[in-house]
């Protein structure tokens, strides 16, 4: 398994992209979530966490340079965060219809997953911030809090996938 690790997201783009003349790069960014696709229909799932960035950074001018690496790996993380968000609204939706068709008394299944998704985002926050501890101020807290957020993002898609498709009819 990929471990990347992080720092607050916005400050890091912020910083990068005012000390870097090639801000460009951005645009140039070579990502595809081919490789991340292929490996998760093989079933490799943790294995394939990062795998999109590592291409992407090979594949990217500039792509190992701390804005490429940067770059690259947000990519990545928004890659899984829309995965996230697209599982969590599918299984609510799931939860609510399930929560109708329940017996009086019994706790909400949709109000219990947002609850779960609310620490979880406290959790993931508080784990990368102490990643970028690790660092003390150091170049590589901005890609430790990059690469934490996206390992992290994508851990909780794929457990919000696996409850969806047990969930699902």
């Amino acid at each position: 398994m990929r471990h990347w690790g992080g720092m607050r997201q916005t400050m890091a783009a912020t910083a990068l992209a005012a000390a870097l003349p090639g801000a460009a790069l951005a645009d140039e960014v070579a990502f595809s979530a081919d490789y991340t696709n292929a490996c998760l229909e093989e079933g490799g799932w943790s294995d394939c966490i990062g795998l999109a960035a590592q291409r992407c950074m090979e594949f990217t001018p500039g792509g190992y340079s701390t804005y490429g690496m940067n770059a690259c790996i947000d990519a990545e993380r928004q890659w899984w965060d829309d995965r996230l968000n697209a599982s969590y609204r599918a299984l609510r939706e799931i939860e609510r219809a399930t929560d109708a068709d329940a017996p009086p008394g019994q706790p909400s299944l949709a109000d219990a997953l947002r609850e779960m998704q609310r620490a979880w985002i406290g959790f993931r926050d508080a784990s990368c911030n102490y990643e970028v501890l690790q660092w003390y101020g150091g170049t590589g807290a901005g890609t430790a809090w990059q690469s934490c957020q996206m390992r992290l993002t994508a851990e909780q898609s794929l457990v919000l996938q696996s409850h969806l498709n047990e969930r699902q009819p």
